[in-house]
């Protein structure tokens, strides 16, 4: 598949793609080429998806996490609150009721791996379920 690399060693339940889409666009693919967007719901997964991440072509990849501005909340794509988290300082919280556009939830590709809120129309690589 073009612009996707096997992720081993956990190649039989993720698969980075380095495409550069918007949130809504990852997710859509996910769904039709995959399973859904990544919902790290766990220590164990945070550790899967960091280890997908060396091949990543940008700075940070879409997680499945988004912010309901009505809520205050961030859920999953499966709309399960989000209880386990990686955020990065100042980011988890709800944004500024003047910013129109909707946050979604990315994953830094270096560093220490933590979470970072971005408008949804940001275009970055992202990660796949595959099972």
């Amino acid at each position: 598949m073009v612009g996707s690399v096997d992720p081993s060693p956990w190649g039989d339940e993720l698969i980075l793609i380095q495409k550069n889409l918007s949130w809504t666009e990852a997710v859509r693919y996910c769904r039709e080429n995959h399973v859904d967007l990544v919902s790290v719901d766990s220590q164990e997964i945070q550790l899967m998806v960091t280890g997908v991440l060396h091949q990543a072509s940008t700075a940070v990849v879409w997680l499945g996490v988004w912010l309901s501005c009505s809520m205050g909340i961030w859920f999953w794509v499966n709309e399960e609150i989000v209880c386990y988290q990686n955020w990065a300082p100042g980011n988890e919280t709800a944004v500024d009721d003047s910013e129109s556009e909707v946050r979604s939830g990315a994953l830094q590709s270096g560093g220490d791996h933590l979470w970072i809120s971005l408008p949804e129309s940001h275009t970055l690589n992202f990660i796949c379920t595959i099972k």
